[in-house]
């Protein structure tokens, strides 16, 4: 009678059929959810997506939100819906991460036609002037530069282990330094919308990142309606906008 090794044990195969569970454990491959060097654009992040309930990493909120924009980045309201028992300081909190990771993107964009000389400042409308708060003293900057200020100064701020030690749970007095930081970053959308609306268009047609970010200042009381001046339609008269975390 012949034997079969698995896992480091000899079965005999008279008692193993080739339907067995212990045989199908040696065929069926592992997903690896890990991009490896080399991976193609288009192959990027593609394997199947992995019920919440069984992410057992610490980044697994990280993990969960990007899986949700890459299923469909247009369903909002499910994005920003957290798992049920999921903390909600922690929910947020990752999604302000994320979206400043993707406005990158814009602000990449942005560069070649945003300048010192044809934006010495960060405006948005002829009504608005933002100083910049990179500075000993708030003060003007290029709207270039004051992006570039803006998404370096959250990235220190959300990377701070003072603040922000934990990616499973989060203090309430550094839940509250959010909004300013939502303030500023939604600064960078409506620069762009203002004063260059064809890029803005191009990056909001791809990634429906300022109707997201408009959508969850709202509905976790973020910022006030009165301070979101880019039109996004369907955004601010959502009936889901009361905060539900």
């Amino acid at each position: 009678m012949s034997v079969l090794l698995i896992n480091g044990v000899y079965f005999p195969t008279a008692y193993i059929s080739p339907t067995s569970s212990l045989v199908a454990m040696t065929t069926a491959k592992p997903i690896l959810r890990r991009n490896r060097p080399g991976t193609k654009a288009e192959e990027w992040c593609n394997w199947p997506d992995e019920p919440f309930e069984e992410m057992e990493s610490t980044l697994a909120v990280q993990q969960y939100i990007q899986q949700m924009i890459r299923r469909d980045r247009t369903k909002i309201d499910e994005i920003l819906t957290a798992p049920e028992g999921q903390d909600g300081m922690v929910w947020k909190y990752e999604h302000l991460r994320q979206f400043c990771m993707e406005l990158n993107g814009l602000a990449v964009l942005l560069q070649e036609q945003c300048t010192p000389k044809t934006c010495p400042q960060m405006t948005a409308t002829e009504q608005w002037i933002f100083l910049c708060a990179a500075h000993k003293t708030p003060k003007e900057c290029p709207a270039m530069d004051y992006t570039r200020h803006t998404l370096d100064g959250a990235a220190c701020l959300l990377n701070s282990s003072k603040y922000f030690p934990s990616r499973v749970s989060i203090r309430q007095n550094s839940i509250n330094r959010l909004d300013s930081v939502c303030r500023r970053v939604y600064r960078i959308f409506s620069h762009a919308y203002y004063h260059h609306r064809e890029v803005f268009d191009q990056f909001e047609a791809s990634t429906s990142l300022c109707q997201r970010f408009t959508t969850y200042v709202l509905k976790y009381n973020l910022m006030g309606k009165d301070t979101l001046i880019v039109p996004m339609v369907g955004a601010a008269d959502n009936p889901v906008m009361e905060a539900q975390i």
